[in-house]
């Protein structure tokens, strides 16, 4: 997968907050901060990589990975599996170190409750062989090299006191804790991963919604729901019937991904905890036709692993599993969406770590789905007497819900939203066509030379010169000779042509693959070679001395061309043709509920961060002329928005309230105050634009005269937006409502 834009800034940070903290004396900690879901092994292996190849390094460096439970073992194969082909670190347990000592370059991965026992049976007792950790870590340090120790999920262990004896004895020059929820005091740096940055990127779902459909109510910072009234069989129904509504969902909109529901079951063993498992499996057999025989019932408990292979694969047949926290630490199922926690648990208290196993988006690489209910993970439980953690789980777990009145009408708005792009960073298959075009353009064709075209010697130097981790698998040094008849020294020479080529987009392996693909089609359509049969013989026209400064500039034009059609594409809104006021709605706990009879939505939730807003509403609630209104929100096509030109780009306004009255017209409005009014004039020539160019409509940019408590005047403005003068209300019009 690509690297999102907040994983490449995260790992610039880390880089050079260790170069910094590895030139000091004495010892180091580094923090890494990052949500769950977001990538955080990977964006350390990139890191680690990154690291070992800087030149501000002076010392050799060499690594060990503590994690929790069996998590290091997932480490290592993820990390193994991103290194395969640069070779950059190389992986071992324990076991491997056969000279005594970690090398260069290597990760040592340990389980972190292995070397927090001392006794006979652990790497960290002392033996007549010297092959134990203290005996390795002097050996490491003796030859030279800088000891960085990673301890992941750092949460879990780091803090304890016989942890900070080991983290002592390892030594390490630079220790970096790796966690979503890191409680180590006083770190030299800390480098942090904003859940934001990771919903923008479609890494995680935009919410966790509890009990949806549900009542459920906050009182002193506890959360109680009607659900909790329910048997365990209530609960499992509902969860059950979401999961069913997600699959239609998915399978009508063509997307290969059965949601998966999972079954959480309280760590401790108990007689109840058995019963519990057995009740829901007759359930799940009796009514839903859910077995582990026909494959759509899997275990993951320490005494019953069943149906697990290929369980994480998106289409896989498995629709419920049961398991435990304990023994699920590190695991990874993008496709679970639903979790069920039954009342059994006593007590909870919910965080991001409670609900990370169903965070994930199924294909992160495409994002966000346009079908909204498909961004969502749910929660289902009949526990009482919730505790919601003072973290980000607050802004993160939706707790309430909220339903459009019956008796609203289709409205049908044009509406339009910001659909992000990633070809700012990459190249997508539009590329092949403008590249096409450009190489017509430029005649490509005509200027290059067929014949007995043999390799730039330029080109092979500068590929020896670099020293660098070759795209491919081998690393190349500076006495590597090229085979110019041989297909696999030709491919690297090529791939590395091709990384130079592609500036400013990153060199991943998508980018990469999209300019082979431009050529190779060039080749095809032009010249009626096929690259699966001419590789030698095209990859040596396009290195030829002849040929190769054409085959840059026709790249160059391409990408200039590229950035502006993509660049012109990202200030292009998307278009909603038919938009409706949303039929459900979900709030997390910073809101409250608010009476209001007129409100589209009930019930209605309120943040109370905006005092006009707030005074706007008391006077549609009073208000005999108006049907209902609609407070909007601000994302994505979920709610209205207008285009609006600003710095010579169009964005989309959302405007505050949509009112409808009785008369059957719609009101847009949007409240300011004081400084605010005079720092809307674009959005206000947007909005009157709009209002002017469908029928029906009326509204403005609306205030109150009197700003301290809202009991002057209220007006709205339809005039010019270059018009607008602070305090100057002599060309705002009075609302009558």
């Amino acid at each position: 997968m690509q690297l999102k834009n907040y994983q490449n800034k995260a790992i610039k940070k880390l880089v050079s907050r260790s170069e910094e903290l590895l030139e000091q004396s004495g010892q180091g900690k580094l923090v890494f901060k990052s949500p769950t879901g977001s990538g955080k092994t990977i964006v350390t292996a990139e890191f680690l990589k990154q690291l070992v190849s800087s030149r501000n390094i002076k010392n050799p460096l060499s690594f060990i990975w503590t994690a929790p439970r069996s998590l290091h073992l997932q480490s290592k194969e993820k990390l193994e599996k991103y290194y395969e082909k640069s070779k950059a670190l190389n992986c071992s347990t324990f076991e491997d170190l056969i000279e005594r000592h970690i090398p260069e370059n290597e990760i040592l991965f340990l389980n972190w409750e292995s070397i927090n026992k001392k006794n006979k049976n652990t790497i960290v007792k002392e033996n007549e062989k010297d092959f134990y950790l203290g005996k390795i870590i002097e050996n490491t340090i003796d030859e030279g090299n800088d000891i960085i120790l990673i301890i992941d999920e750092s949460h879990h262990h780091a803090t304890s006191d016989i942890s900070k004896n080991l983290i002592t004895d390892i030594n390490p020059k630079l220790t970096i804790e790796v966690s979503a929820t890191p409680i180590t005091l006083n770190p030299d740096e800390i480098v942090s991963v904003k859940l934001e940055d990771v919903k923008i990127d479609g890494m995680i779902k935009k919410s966790i919604i509890l009990n949806p459909n549900l009542k459920n109510a906050l009182m002193n910072n506890k959360i109680n729901s009607t659900l909790s009234e329910g048997t365990d069989a209530i609960v499992l129904k509902e969860a059950l019937n979401k999961r069913l509504e997600l699959k239609k969902n998915y399978e009508k909109n063509k997307i290969d991904v059965n949601p998966l529901l999972l079954i959480q079951l309280p760590d401790k063993k108990t007689k109840q905890d058995e019963l519990i498992k057995q009740e829901v499996t007759k359930i799940l057999r009796d009514e839903y036709s859910i077995t582990k025989e026909n494959g759509k019932l899997s275990f993951y408990l320490s005494e019953q692993k069943e149906n697990l292979e290929n369980i994480s694969i998106n289409n896989n047949k498995t629709e419920v599993l049961i398991f435990k926290q304990a023994i699920a630490l590190g695991w990874d199922c993008p496709r679970a969406q639903i979790l069920v926690l039954f009342r059994d648990w006593k007590s909870l208290t919910f965080s991001v770590q409670t609900v990370g196993r169903i965070m994930r988006m199924p294909e992160p690489e495409l994002g966000h789905y346009k079908i909204e209910l498909l961004n969502h993970g749910f929660v289902f439980t009949n526990l009482s007497n919730i505790e919601v953690k003072e973290d980000i789980a607050r802004d993160y777990i939706n707790i309430y819900s909220s339903k459009r009145i019956n008796k609203y009408k289709s409205i049908k708005l044009i509406s339009v939203y910001q659909f992000r792009q990633r070809e700012k960073t990459r190249l997508s298959s539009k590329f092949v066509k403008i590249f096409l075009d450009v190489a017509c353009d430029y005649s490509l064709e005509k200027r290059i030379k067929i014949k007995n075209q043999k390799f730039n010697q330029t080109i092979i130097s500068d590929f020896k010169s670099e020293d660098l981790d070759s795209l491919n698998e081998t690393k190349i040094t500076g006495n590597f000779q090229f085979n110019t008849k041989n297909e696999n020294d030709l491919q690297k020479l090529f791939d590395f042509f091709i990384k130079n080529q592609l500036s400013p987009f990153y060199p991943e392996e998508r980018s990469i693959g999209r300019l082979k693909e431009a050529i190779y089609n060039f080749f095809n359509l032009k010249l009626n070679m096929d690259y699966q049969y001419k590789f030698l013989e095209i990859i040596s026209i396009i290195l030829s001395e002849a040929n190769v400064n054409h085959f840059i500039n026709t790249i160059d034009i391409a990408k200039e061309k590229y950035i502006s059609v993509t660049k012109e594409k990202k200030n292009k809104l998307q278009k909603i043709s038919e938009w409706e006021i949303p039929e459900l709605l979900n709030f997390n706990q910073n809101h409250e509920e608010l009476q209001a009879v007129k409100s589209a939505m009930q019930p209605f939730y309120y943040d109370n961060r905006w005092k006009p807003e707030k005074a706007f509403i008391n006077l549609l609630e009073k208000s005999k002329e108006i049907v209902w209104w609609f407070k909007n929100g601000e994302s994505d096509g979920t709610f209205f928005a207008i285009p609006y030109e600003i710095n010579n780009e169009t964005k989309p306004f959302y405007v505050d309230f949509i009112v409808l009255f009785k008369n059957n017209k719609i009101g847009l409005f949007d409240t300011k105050s004081g400084r605010t009014i005079t720092d809307s004039k674009e959005k206000s020539d947007g909005l009157q634009k709009y209002i002017n160019k469908h029928k029906g409509f009326i509204g403005g940019i609306v205030t109150n005269t009197n700003p301290k408590d809202f009991s002057g005047r209220w007006i709205y403005y339809n005039n010019k937006g270059k018009d607008i003068v602070l305090n100057d209300y002599s060309n705002w019009e009075q609302l009558h409502i």
